[in-house]
């Protein structure tokens, strides 16, 4: 596939982009390489390979569930900066 002007123009509009004329040279020559690595790698025989699911081989390592007790009340609040007897204080963001 050929890239030309035409086409960086059209691609450069679909993405609100405006480039002056040396830009658009880089962006075309950019563009050229991007795709004849592409068109490479379409001629690699992939027949043999299977697809893979993860890029690399490691295996998530699950831990049981294991029910445990939770933290209570009186160790919750304790390192609040500001907390009465039962509720954690925050300061008021919403204004009637």
């Amino acid at each position: 596939m050929e890239v030309t002007d035409q086409l960086v123009n059209n691609l450069a509009n679909l993405a609100r982009l405006r480039f002056d004329d040396a830009e658009r040279t880089a962006i075309k020559s950019d563009l050229q390489k991007m795709i004849a690595f592409v068109e490479q790698l379409q001629q690699v025989n992939t027949s043999q390979t299977a697809p893979l699911m993860h890029m690399g081989d490691a295996i998530n390592a699950y831990r049981q569930d294991i029910v445990k007790g939770s933290m209570d009340k009186t160790t919750a609040l304790q390192n609040a900066p500001l907390a009465n007897n039962d509720y954690f204080k925050v300061p008021k963001v919403i204004k009637k």
